[in-house]
């Protein structure tokens, strides 16, 4: 059983790693266990291994005695003579126990004991192991497949490699070298489980560590790094140093260094650009490969910003279904509108214009009515209707009396309140301050009416343009 044993504890140093001092307790404390069960104590059990681990023993501490009362604990002076002549009463011996005195239950316990508590070890070392190892690169092989999730073989242990986190523009086949992060650990019954990645943005940088030194060493940094696994991935880098192009250090010369994260992206499109403090410029680069013409902050608060670009560049700014520039959303964190040069000249921007003359010299400003497509809440179809019958802005709306929203094809009674509920809730409506009465004689602009037909008439006119009637005012003084 010694010799046994010592075996397996080579084998659990060598092959899983296990810490000696580990394994050479668990190994103690269960023939102690074994000790006690067989002898009912074993506070007098002592346990050594050979040199080298090939062997181990167990010897019983006994106390020499005139008379003998616990055979367990103590040893006649009789006895203890047959060991060492020079034995003499109240000296201690150790004496060797052959584990074969030990039954066969005993045996069995130390046995399962070790095992478990070996296994147990085994998984706890592995764990704190490939803990510290989170966010690290780690290669290992192919070895099955099930449901689309590859088991890695890495070694000393398996890993996961989880189908969300492999990227589209890859495949794998049996017996592959996988080179991906681990991205978490977690225990299970038959120990620990690592999980792998190949998606992730640090999986990026970790690539980037490896292919430029100035990165590893800090002298330039990733400010972000976001990714559409498989598509494109955007890296913003800076440096402290002005005598260090970041771009050119991630570039490398002829290129040689961005081409190599591209062959381990398996061909996913890379873009490396300088992070600037400056929205403004941050923006413009971030929207690369496109050439920006222009950018304008819109809303600096909700960071909302128009970037201007050629026609010829406005499909590569938007990208492919809109990849490009959301990518440079999440890069920057502004919401970034795209516009043409003639798109942009196109726009209403008086509003602005006169916004800003008017605080320049100090005068009041009144806003134009605002557009009712504009409106948060208005649906396109009644934005539609309402364009058809000549109506695009608030206040033309607001002006039509009640016959005429009602006469407005395409629009029914619940949707005309609908639209009026929205106009409340988001514009405010000033009404202009009546006019102070003046004497007919004041003005011109008197209204009457015909005494015929009933038609408006004014006191500059001498007949009705309705009737024809012959018209005539008497004014009445006050």
């Amino acid at each position: 059983m010694a010799s046994e044993m010592a075996e397996a504890i080579r084998q659990l140093i060598v092959e899983k790693g296990i810490s000696e001092d580990l394994i050479v307790k668990t190994v103690e404390d269960a023939l102690l266990a074994a000790y006690k069960k067989k002898y009912g104590t074993n506070e007098n059990a002592v346990v050594r291994f050979k040199d080298n681990y090939e062997g181990v023993d167990v010897y019983a501490k006994k106390t020499i005695v005139e008379e003998l009362d616990d055979p367990v604990l103590e040893i006649s002076l009789e006895e203890a003579k047959a060991y060492s002549d020079e034995a003499e009463v109240g000296d201690i011996l150790e004496l060797p126990v052959d584990p074969h005195e030990f039954d066969l239950q005993s045996v069995m316990l130390a046995k399962q004991t070790t095992r478990q508590s070996l296994r147990e070890i085994s998984r706890d070392t592995q764990y704190a192991e490939y803990k510290s190892k989170v966010g690290e690169i780690i290669i290992g092989y192919y070895q099955r497949e099930k449901n689309g999730n590859i088991f890695v073989d890495l070694g000393k242990i398996e890993g996961l490699f989880p189908k969300k986190y492999q990227s589209p523009r890859e495949t794998y086949h049996p017996n592959d070298r996988i080179k991906a992060m681990i991205v978490e650990v977690e225990k299970g019954r038959m120990g620990p489980m690592i999980i792998l990645s190949r998606t992730h943005a640090e999986f990026v940088r970790k690539i980037l560590e490896l292919e430029v030194p100035e990165i590893y060493d800090k002298t330039v940094d990733v400010f972000k790094i976001v990714r559409e696994p498989g598509y494109r991935t955007k890296i913003a880098v800076y440096s402290k140093r002005e005598d260090i192009d970041p771009v050119g250090a991630c570039v490398g010369l002829k290129g040689i260094r961005i081409q190599a994260i591209i062959r381990e992206l398996e061909g996913e499109k890379v873009d490396i650009l300088k992070y600037e403090v400056d929205p403004k410029l941050f923006i413009r680069n971030a929207l690369s490969p496109a050439e920006v013409k222009d950018v304008y902050i819109v809303d600096e608060s909700k960071h909302l910003a128009l970037a201007v670009v050629s026609e010829s560049h406005l499909s590569v700014a938007i990208g492919k279904q809109g990849l490009n520039v959301r990518l440079a959303n999440r890069l920057c964190d502004w919401n970034i509108d795209v516009k043409t040069e003639e798109q942009f000249m196109a726009m209403d921007r008086s509003s602005d214009l006169k916004r800003a003359v008017s605080e320049l010299f100090g005068e009041s400003y009144e806003e134009e009515p605002a557009l009712i497509a504009d409106l948060p809440g208005i649906e396109s179809a009644w934005a539609e209707a309402l364009a058809a019958a000549g109506i695009t802005r608030v206040e033309a709306f607001m002006d039509l009396a009640p016959e005429g929203m009602a006469a407005i094809e395409g629009l029914s009674p619940e949707d005309i309140a609908k639209i009026q509920a929205v106009i409340e809730a988001n514009v405010e409506v000033v009404e202009d301050a009546e006019p102070e009465a003046e004497s007919p004689e004041a003005t011109s602009d008197e209204v009457y009416e015909c005494p015929d037909c009933g038609h408006r008439v004014t006191p500059d006119m001498t007949h009705c343009p309705n009737c024809g009637v012959e018209l005539s005012f008497e004014y009445e003084d006050d």
